[in-house]
């Protein structure tokens, strides 16, 4: 089906940050599969993990236990503070349970039609509730009426939030990603999030975190929540988690644990051994290898490089981000520029038609963070100056 507006570039295999393509040509990837390829291509500990568990078992469905997924369910457990794990296959599946589970937790206590409260410029997913719960008309053109229950306010405005709940006694939840991806790269503040920490718990709501592109040490920590110091009851998860194998998972704690029970959701394939290994190994080695102070580090570095080379440039508006998740915002629509980049060499991902995403694997080496930035703003000042 025609559902992607597919470059004209195939990969035949890759290595750490690099790309190689049918043609035999070399490219360094700024953008790791969407936030996925944390562990960059062809890891060796992460190939042997998948190829040993491939040998051994792959499904055998939720109708039984599954080792490997408990082991995982633990390790995130431990690294976030939450007590359970649903394991589902993707982002959106994610996204798709904290929206039932949200709506679940409000029927337990008597309300039939609970509401949850989501963001302008927020992503969630293509899923009809999910869809519903984005902000993004364009996806939404031509599938009829979407499910309700979502109040929408403006990204960062705690007073509009404030504002909803008098307005809206049904509402139960908050779904929100700390860091919007599809959304700008858009960075919520410290302050705000522990204020909206406070107005979940006096409330009696849960506080809902999309971590599908944030999470997993992309920002320089295990949960991009984590650099406010507060905690959610609800996470989710995705991309990052099992370095390329579609794995999602929906995390909870306090209030929100124990909501779910046999027979309220489920899945056949979600947390089998195979993507549970490779979530494990993921998790294993980014500890053993550094991969979040050395996200933290490679992120300040281009976004220290971009800034210097594009001072002062007519057109760019601002960059911003955090650890490997960088945005560069134009004052002009700039599509056009992951053609030109891919062109040079680099592949690059623009998001809300201006703004110039980067997600490059949390492994890429410093002088490879130089070359991505150094190599990409004479393209953007080109671009800007109509010489490109």
């Amino acid at each position: 089906m025609k559902t992607y507006a597919r470059q004209p570039i195939a990969f035949t295999h890759g290595e750490g940050a690099w790309l190689w393509s049918t043609d035999g040509r070399k490219y360094l990837d700024g953008l790791a599969g969407i936030a996925v390829n944390g562990l960059g291509h062809n890891h060796p500990k992460l190939v042997k993990a998948i190829a040993d568990q491939a040998a051994k078992l792959i499904h055998t469905s939720n109708l039984y236990r599954v080792v490997e997924q408990e082991l995982l369910a633990t390790r995130l457990c431990e690294l976030s503070g939450m007590q359970e794990a649903f394991f589902c296959n993707s982002g959106a599946e994610a996204n798709e349970a904290a929206i039932k589970l949200a709506r679940h937790y409000g029927y337990k206590k008597g309300i039939e039609n609970a509401k949850v409260i989501v963001m302008e410029r927020a992503w969630h997913g293509r899923t009809l509730a999910t869809l519903a719960a984005t902000d993004s008309p364009k996806a939404k053109v031509g599938f009829g009426e979407l499910p309700g229950g979502f109040v929408r306010v403006p990204y960062r405005d705690f007073a509009a939030i404030e504002q909803a709940s008098a307005d809206n006694p049904d509402i139960q939840a908050v779904l929100l990603e700390v860091l919007q991806g599809e959304g700008g790269i858009n960075v919520a503040d410290t302050e705000y999030l522990q204020e909206l920490r406070k107005l979940c718990t006096a409330k009696g709501w849960l506080l809902m975190i999309d971590e599908v592109q944030s999470g997993i040490g992309r920002t320089g920590k295990w949960f991009g929540y984590q650099h406010a110091g507060i905690e959610p009851d609800v996470i989710t998860l995705a991309k990052g988690l099992g370095s390329g194998v579609p794995i999602g998972a929906c995390l909870a704690a306090g209030a929100a644990a124990g909501v779910f029970t046999p027979g309220t959701h489920g899945t056949t394939f979600g947390g089998g051994p195979l993507v549970s290994a490779a979530a494990l190994a993921t998790l294993n080695i980014m500890a053993e290898e550094g991969l979040l102070e050395h996200a933290e580090q490679m992120g300040a570095l281009i976004r220290a490089v971009l800034t210097r080379e594009l001072a002062g440039v007519a057109g760019v508006k601002e960059i911003r981000g955090r650890g490997l998740m960088i945005g560069v915002e134009l004052w002009k629509p700039c599509a056009e520029l992951v053609a030109i980049a891919r062109d040079k060499g680099l592949i690059i991902n623009v998001t809300r038609d201006n703004v110039v995403r980067l997600l490059p694997p949390l492994v890429i080496k410093q002088e490879e963070a130089n070359m991505l930035a150094m190599d990409l703003a004479p393209l953007i000042k080109a671009f800007l100056n109509g010489a490109a």
